[in-house]
């Protein structure tokens, strides 16, 4: 366990996390009574609720990072808003499925209250593992419950951030209306890509537009995939992809060098150097993941999953500078335009 958080009427401490590879954290949060007994004789306080929640983060990248510390934080805040304790423990499956099935056998043996996924592997893991405990589920980020077969369950629930792949195409075509040909990037493991991958193909199509598809399914795979589309096209898309995301720095310094725009599904990407994404924004859907997860506690009821708001677009102005692009069209088409620079 890494950290513990006491949490008293009027002040909480607010702890920091960090997710590590087959190791895990723990935080609590608690209310504390006081050290002097009671002078009179009336019946002392009922015990302050207490929930185990654990949080299972399907690998380390940016936007799953983002996603943790928002719902660590989140319940932080509720424990101490409440006056009741909250411990969470953090898992990482290292993207792997026997891992991830492991760490589900661990959870349910541990008799945990509650088990947040993060991202679409470590939902399925997870829902598996808990099929007979019914420990409720309560995922973040799989941007097609359906596809992923996470729909129907019912201890199972979560937040999506289903891309609006059509929003992200009319970006590229603002900027630049003479496209010729778009590369599509993701990993063809991936379930999160499979959905908005074949809605860019049917935009492209009905557009007349070439497009070349490279895929990988390791770091390696996917720079030599991004490499390959250099000389190729005139702007690359990669969905909402775990794999790729892993790579992001990378991939978005090979893409801009190469004079290629990256769009995005996630605005983790473009803080990676990508140079845009109209999507939904990460530390509200850990923090709506949290609260939704404490709701399903206290009050026994599992909601339908719910589809978080996007149509933020986020540009990257660095990258914008650098492959020389005018993005004042993009004000037309949000009504929230974000610009940030590469993190370090």
């Amino acid at each position: 366990m890494k950290k513990f958080v006491a949490v008293m009427s009027a002040a909480a401490m607010i702890a920091s996390l960090t997710a590590c590879g087959s190791a895990d954290s723990t935080a609590v949060s608690s209310a504390s009574a006081s050290s002097a007994p009671a002078a009179s004789s009336e019946a002392a306080e009922p015990a302050a609720k207490s929930y185990r929640i654990a949080v299972v983060q399907q690998l380390d990248h940016a936007s799953l990072d983002q996603i943790r510390t928002a719902i660590e934080a989140e319940l932080d805040a509720k424990a101490a808003e409440k006056g009741i304790t909250i411990e969470y423990k953090d898992f990482n499956g290292q993207n792997d499925a026997t891992t991830l099935n492991q760490i589900g056998t661990q959870v349910v043996s541990d008799q945990y209250d509650a088990v947040i996924p993060i991202a679409t592997l470590a939902a399925q893991c997870m829902a598996t593992a808990c099929a007979d405990s019914k420990t409720p589920v309560i995922y973040a980020a799989i941007s097609d419950p359906a596809a992923a077969d996470l729909t129907d369950i019912d201890y199972v629930t979560g937040t999506s951030d289903a891309l609006n792949t059509e929003s992200v195409m009319n970006m590229m075509l603002a900027v630049n209306p003479d496209i010729k040909t778009v590369g599509l990037l993701y990993s063809n493991s991936e379930a999160n890509s499979q959905t908005p991958i074949a809605e860019a193909k049917a935009y492209l199509d009905s557009k007349g537009i070439a497009y070349v598809e490279k895929t990988g399914n390791t770091n390696d795979e996917v720079m030599t995939a991004a490499a390959g589309l250099v000389g190729q096209v005139d702007a690359v898309f990669t969905p909402t992809d775990n794999v790729v995301m892993a790579a992001a720095a990378a991939v978005s310094d090979t893409l801009t060098k190469g004079g290629i725009p990256f769009y995005t599904g996630a605005d983790s990407f473009v803080t990676a150097g990508a140079f845009a994404t109209c999507g939904v924004n990460y530390t509200d859907l850990g923090t709506y993941t949290a609260d939704m997860t404490l709701d399903i506690l206290e009050t026994g009821t599992v909601p339908a999953y719910h589809v978080m708001d996007g149509g933020i677009i986020t540009v990257n102005t660095e990258t914008a500078a650098a492959l020389g692009i005018d993005y004042a069209a993009f004000n037309e088409l949000a009504g929230q335009v974000v610009e940030v620079t590469t993190a370090e």
